[in-house]
């Protein structure tokens, strides 16, 4: 019988919106920030690190979730990490805060701790595997915290020197008065260490959290005139931030830049 003529394959979309183009990761070089972790192999580290800034209230939690459904449906792995995630010291922290006693070289120092583990035991092995590893707040958080509470900045770049370069951070500014709103809308409450209470700022906790968020604020500014990350709108709507944010890792992605 005589052979059917052969389908053609389909065609594939040409369309290039951020939601729907498939990009393969460009592969860059990392770098540490400092010192670095002993026996990490750089060339080997093939995925991408995104890191999502902004206080609570900012939406991040929103802009990560729905980065990792665009992300993981255009075939990219993905690993979210975050402050206290860490196996090894998440619960001693938690319960640690909930005495409010802790000093503040205690307190950054067991910070550091849950962020060295997560690094050396979930960003580093999938990084290796090519993954995209989506941070809810990475360094610049801890280090904008405890400058606003005195320490040394040199000692901190120097404690932070374990960690890598991410390939992209965005920081989410929105306003004290508006993160003092979705706060509210949220939990009912206010937090005692993102109020900053432990700074003597005001007795009033509402007060102390205005002025802290303010300080915060003003200090990732400054941070960012050092680290270079990009700033944004955090007041704009959630799809509007969102199509900004997939549009900018697709760039990265695809570029490295």
């Amino acid at each position: 019988m005589p052979r059917r003529p052969a389908r053609p394959a389909p065609r594939t979309s040409t369309r290039s919106t951020a939601s729907t183009r498939v990009v393969v990761p460009e592969i860059t070089p990392k770098t540490f920030f400092g010192h670095g972790l002993p026996g990490v192999d750089l060339e080997k580290l093939t995925g991408k690190l995104i890191v999502i800034e902004g206080a609570d209230g900012s939406g991040r939690s929103t802009q990560i979730s729905r980065l990792v459904e665009w992300l993981e449906g255009t075939g990219h792995a993905t690993l979210q990490v975050g402050l206290k995630r860490s196996t090894l010291v998440s619960e001693q922290l938690e319960q640690a805060q909930q005495g409010n006693i802790l000093s503040r070289t205690t307190l950054s120092l067991f910070y550091a701790t849950d962020f060295a583990d997560q690094l050396e035991h979930a960003m580093l092995p999938a990084l290796r595997a090519g993954a995209v590893v989506l941070a809810d707040r990475y360094i610049y958080t801890l280090m904008a915290r405890d400058l606003v509470r005195g320490m040394d900045e040199r000692w901190l770049r120097n404690l932070y020197g374990i960690a890598l370069v991410p390939d992209a951070v965005f920081y989410l500014e929105v306003s004290p008065e508006q993160l003092v709103q979705r706060v509210f809308a949220k939990n009912q409450s206010l937090d005692f260490w993102e109020s900053g209470m432990d700074l003597g700022l005001s007795r009033d906790m509402f007060d102390s959290f205005l002025k802290y968020q303010a300080a915060m604020r003003e200090t990732f500014r400054r941070l960012q005139s050092t680290y270079r990350f990009r700033i944004i709108d955090g007041e704009r709507s959630t799809a509007s931030i969102n199509e900004e944010l997939k549009t900018r890792i697709g760039v990265v992605l695809a570029s490295g830049r």
